[in-house]
């Protein structure tokens, strides 16, 4: 029986099933890019379905604008009473703890096993409990139990895909341009849901179930490719990173005939006729869920993610409805318009998460680029929330620079610094940390998420200025949770002989 802490992978279904492409004798660059795509699409596609509740809140809830609110409502039943939105907003909740509580799980448990076969079974998961949502319009269902058990399993499965597409990035990128490449990288976030948001605004006019069923098939489809051709380590093919051999002379790495790294060796100066080295436990020993809780930077940053992610996640869940239901110079937007114009907050996403990882790499620091992001995002909020509705070009660019602003530092938390906190110094770089690490810290991150969407369900009664309060006091305390990190780093600079004009304020 194989020790349970070493984990020794085997090679995707492709290089067997497809001899032809001769996969082994690719240079490293291919597999680096291979992957890269691979995964951007794996969670694009988890966003992808994740997006549809969103998109159909108008259509399922209650509408405040109807002339006699006595009358038979539209809408779905039990969704669309007078407490239509409360129960819109238990659903997020429904999904979003099951996500958040799973993510820890899930962290833990992808350190273990293939990340690979993991990946697979999350996604099928998905794809199968995102269709069954959508089943419930064909079936006629209005029992709000259904929806809620739903909802429950698919943020179960949902909670598989990030630690283990962290964990593979971090397998394949090392640190120098981690930020911008993980950047570039984590708009499948946003990418993922401008597909979700078209695909299932595009379908509204056949019937709400649609919108769930095309994203449901399409991460179904997309789990086939993740499970023939992702390769989660370059060791699973015999290839190393470059610079891997320096590293391993320097650590003592030893490594089996696959490449898995197995113990490492540790030298101890020679006490007289003692010239034997001393063999210490195994760097592929996956680190425990405590352990990682107390690496340095984690908790403050989990705690950030925690609101930063709170704010993110209530746009995603409720921005088409906010648009349907907020005049735009006057005018009320369809529903199929309000879901395709939230797109524009997700555009701006995908450049904020790649101008803050490069910007993180330029100055090496991610808590001083994750705390201006969230500075600027407070007042970039307040301005569309007064000055969105005077026009659509205001509205659209207000959106955008809002996206930019509050998905920047949540892309950066939980790709570059999430992989940088995983396979940081004080662990010898143990890339088995990583799934854990990463799950801990969106793992917290989604537990605001799960909060945000729930509170303004109930704060969107009382006027939508409680719910962009709520929004601004979270990305208050989220660059406050970073004020001490941001200080040691600043420190960190100046004591390299970086940042000198930093000297005085951190002295």
């Amino acid at each position: 029986m194989k020790d349970p802490q070493t984990l020794t992978l085997d090679p995707p279904p492709s290089f067997t099933l497809f001899p032809s492409l001769n996969l082994h004798q690719k240079p490293i660059t291919f597999h680096q890019i291979s992957t890269l795509l691979i995964t951007f699409f794996a969670y694009a596609a988890f966003h992808a379905s994740r997006k549809p509740p969103s998109i159909v809140k108008s259509i399922l809830g209650p509408d405040p604008d109807h002339p006699n609110p006595n009358s038979p409502q539209p809408g779905w039943p039990p969704f669309n009473s007078s407490t239509g939105t409360h129960h819109l907003g238990e659903l997020d909740l429904a999904f979003l703890s099951a996500y958040s509580i799973g993510m820890y799980i899930a962290g833990h448990v992808g350190d273990r096993i293939d990340l690979r076969v993991f990946l697979t079974i999350g996604m099928i998961g998905s794809g199968v409990f995102t269709v069954l949502f959508g089943l419930g319009f064909w079936f006629d269902v209005h029992l709000l139990g259904y929806f809620v058990v739903v909802q429950v399993c698919c943020g179960v499965f949902q909670s598989v895909g990030w630690p283990c597409v962290v964990a593979v990035m971090g397998n394949w990128f090392g640190k120098g341009k981690r930020g911008l490449i993980m950047g570039v990288w984590n708009s499948h976030t946003s990418v993922g849901n401008i597909v979700g948001s078209v695909v299932a605004s595009s379908v509204l006019g056949f019937g709400w179930g649609w919108a769930f069923l095309l994203p449901g098939v399409l991460i179904l489809v997309v789990s086939v490719i993740v499970f023939l051709f992702l390769v989660v380590n370059p060791e699973t093919i015999g290839l190393e990173l470059p610079g891997e051999d320096d590293e391993e002379e320097e650590t003592g790495l030893v490594k089996n005939s696959e490449g898995t790294a197995l113990v490492e060796l540790q030298k101890v100066e020679p006490e007289e006729d003692d010239d034997d080295e001393q063999v210490v436990e195994s760097s592929s020993t996956a680190i425990g869920f405590l352990e990682a809780w107390r690496l340095p930077g984690v908790a403050p940053f989990a705690f950030c993610l925690f609101f930063s992610k709170l704010v993110a996640y209530t746009f995603l869940y409720w921005l088409p409805f906010y648009i349907r239901h907020t005049a735009v110079a006057g005018v009320h937007l369809s529903h199929k318009t309000a879901g395709i114009l939230s797109t524009v907050f997700d555009i701006g996403g995908v450049v904020g998460g790649i101008l803050a990882g490069y910007i993180s790499d330029i100055i090496d620091a991610r808590a001083v680029t994750s705390i201006i992001f969230l500075t600027l995002s407070i007042p970039a909020l307040v301005v569309y929330r007064l000055y969105g509705s005077i026009s659509m070009f205001s509205n659209i660019f207000l959106m955008f620079l809002s996206g930019l602003l509050v998905n920047g530092p949540y892309a950066l938390i939980t790709t570059a610094v999430a992989a940088d906190l995983g396979t940081q110094s004080s662990i010898k770089g143990n890339s088995r940390a990583l799934a854990t690490v990463s799950a801990i810290i969106d793992g917290t991150g989604s537990v605001g998420a799960a909060l945000g969407p729930l509170l303004a369900g109930y704060i969107s009664t009382r006027g939508w200025n409680s719910v962009f309060f709520m929004l601004i006091l979270s990305l208050s305390f989220a660059g406050l949770l970073l004020v001490r990190v941001v200080r040691n780093e600043i420190k960190e600079k100046v004591n390299e002989g970086k940042w000198l004009w930093f000297s005085g304020i951190v002295h």
